[in-house]
């Protein structure tokens, strides 16, 4: 597919996430994505296949009270690659995240095969989700 294809595919799929369109979310991702974020965090690690990546949405969700939100701030694509710099802002406890990240997606044949997720304050973010 073409970089615009990927751009719009991507997009999409952050406009769905953030209605809560799961279903729409699952159809742009590969049945064996591996979903990678950085740190040392319970959240950190990789996750691989649907039931692994949908489980940690649930996770995100349920240890924010459902404040978890994600803001497009730009968004660069390839033929392969889409690189999203985005804003993510979230409540835990007495504990706010307002963070800078990028993501990073792998797409092959239309479909997102691989996602890496990188704070800007890996440090902070660690702490939030600890």
């Amino acid at each position: 597919m073409s970089a615009q294809d990927n751009a719009a595919r991507i997009r999409g799929g952050y406009e769905a996430f953030a209605a809560g369109d799961l279903d729409s979310v699952s159809k742009l991702f590969s049945p064996e994505i591996r979903w990678h974020i950085s740190g040392t965090s319970q959240i950190s690690g990789t996750y691989t296949g649907h039931d692994e990546v949908f489980g940690f949405f649930a996770r995100l969700v349920a240890e924010t009270a459902g404040t978890f939100e994600i803001d497009i701030h730009d968004l660069l694509a390839s033929d392969e690659h889409v690189v999203v710099l985005v804003r993510e802002s979230a409540s835990r406890g007495d504990r706010r995240l307002e963070m800078d990240e990028a993501h990073v997606w792998h797409l092959a044949d239309g479909m997102a095969t691989e996602f890496w997720g990188i704070a800007q304050d890996q440090h902070a973010a660690d702490a939030f989700w600890a």
